[in-house]
């Protein structure tokens, strides 16, 4: 099963730009198709493949920031190629 997730991870800090970027960076790592853009990232793959990067790397910068709110939305297919009709 193929996967669209679109995350937006919200540092509650001054530096906030920081740790945004080291997600980032290891989203991109992971072999996945990622798309950014200004106000989100979007992550395109397989089920468990984008569960279990998902879940480490959540983890992961939950445990290093001590405030910070992660917006996720998921739709079961690959919309990664996408593009408007209209």
């Amino acid at each position: 099963m193929r996967i669209s997730v679109e995350l937006t991870l919200s540092p509650l800090q001054d530096d906030f730009e920081t740790p945004v970027i080291a997600f980032i960076k290891k989203l991109r790592d992971s072999g996945l198709t990622v798309l950014e853009n200004p106000l989100s990232t979007q992550v395109f793959g397989g089920y468990n493949e984008v569960m279990e990067l998902l879940n480490s790397e959540i983890k992961e910068s939950f445990e290093n920031l001590d405030h910070v709110v992660l917006t996720m939305k998921m739709v079961k297919s690959d919309r990664s190629e996408y593009e408007p009709h209209f």
